[in-house]
């Protein structure tokens, strides 16, 4: 009997001792998700809905208009500004039809330009995680560089035209309030169609042809189907030991039985403890009950390099907030690590059956 409790004891203080050491050096969690970029599309002009070109949940590139706003009012607006325009030049003796050329070029060069600098930042951020080759992004850095000299040939070519006008011409107050009547049609005639930021998926598109679009209101929710992560919820005594680039076992509950290899990319500096301040009051302060408490969790962020293509033939597909099982390898402990990949490859089989 004595010998009993003794063993007992002792595979006790095992199991205790272990678990003090992995819950640092290979910390485990079950409190993660898969996390992805959103994007609200968000129409800055009002309008009936004519057309919506993509589906809810298909792979679209980015630039693909997605859906088309009635542009029939704003195609008038253009035709009046241009008329003002005409008016205007003839008062001075000018020819109108060169500057308002070169003026809709301007406007396509300034819209193209702001598409690509919203591209090329994602692309850009991938590339700071890893994600993507260098060849990508300098291809990304060439059509924001091509673009932005687009747009600087077009104002030059504005300004030729507007100095054709001759100096009486272009000084003239009609014919700058003109100018910038029809660069203002032109450009909330370009708002009308609405074009996906990234290379992602619609989710949850809920609206049909006929529906009306209120500038600045939500139409759809976009989500980047390369911009993908795992955030794991891990508590302080977790984290102590984490450091950037570690690396990281992930078992996906969507895909059971597979251990995904990543790494970590970066932490939350901040979590929120439940209570609020107001100003002029006492600080709020969290409450504890019993001997044990709560511990903070903070959210760490993983990534994983192999598997955020994005592919619609990928093997491994996310769900944005999808639950997933971690575990972080501090360090070289041959005994720790081996015990964790052990482990987690468990976890993966019994996710069969949850």
């Amino acid at each position: 009997m004595k010998n009993a409790f003794w063993s007992t004891f002792a595979i006790l203080m095992v199991v205790v001792m272990w678990y003090l050491a992995a819950d640092r050096i290979t910390p485990f969690t079950s409190n993660a998700r898969v996390k992805a970029v959103i994007t609200p599309i968000t129409p800055q002009v009002s309008g009936t809905v004519v057309e919506i070109t993509a589906q809810n949940g298909e792979i679209i590139e980015a630039g693909t208009v997605v859906a088309r706003i009635d542009a029939r009012s704003y195609e008038i607006a253009k035709q009046s500004a241009e008329a003002d325009l005409e008016r205007a030049t003839q008062d001075v003796g000018a020819d109108s039809a060169d500057v308002a050329s070169a003026q809709a070029r301007v406007t396509r060069a300034s819209t193209d330009l702001e598409t690509e600098k919203l591209q090329s930042a994602r692309v850009f951020d991938l590339e700071a995680k890893g994600l993507i080759p260098i060849a990508q992004a300098d291809e990304a850095r060439r059509r924001l560089a091509d673009a932005e000299s687009s747009l600087e040939q077009a104002q030059s070519d504005l300004a030729s035209e507007q100095e054709a006008l001759g100096s009486t011409g272009q000084d003239n107050p009609r014919i700058q309030a003109a100018l910038a009547k029809l660069a203002d049609a032109e450009l909330k005639l370009s708002w009308t169609e609405l074009s996906a930021p990234a290379r992602g998926v619609l989710s949850d598109l809920d609206i049909a042809e006929g529906s009306y679009a209120r500038a600045g209101q939500d139409l759809m929710t976009f989500l980047d189907a390369t911009n993908v992560w795992v955030e794991a919820y891990m508590t302080e005594n977790n984290v102590g030991r984490v450091k950037i680039g570690d690396p990281v076992d992930v078992v996906l509950d969507m895909h059971p039985g597979r251990v995904l290899r990543g790494e970590i990319a970066s932490f939350s500096g901040a979590a929120s403890d439940g209570t609020t301040s107001t100003p002029g009051q006492p600080a709020a302060v969290p409450r504890a009950s019993g001997w044990l408490r709560d511990p903070q969790r903070f959210p760490v962020r993983i990534i994983l390099p192999e598997y955020t293509s994005g592919d619609e033939t990928d093997d491994v597909r996310f769900n944005v907030n999808g639950q997933a099982d971690v575990i972080v390898y501090t360090g070289d402990g041959w005994f720790l690590n081996t015990v964790g990949r052990v482990y987690i490859k468990l976890v993966s089989w019994f996710s069969y059956a949850y």
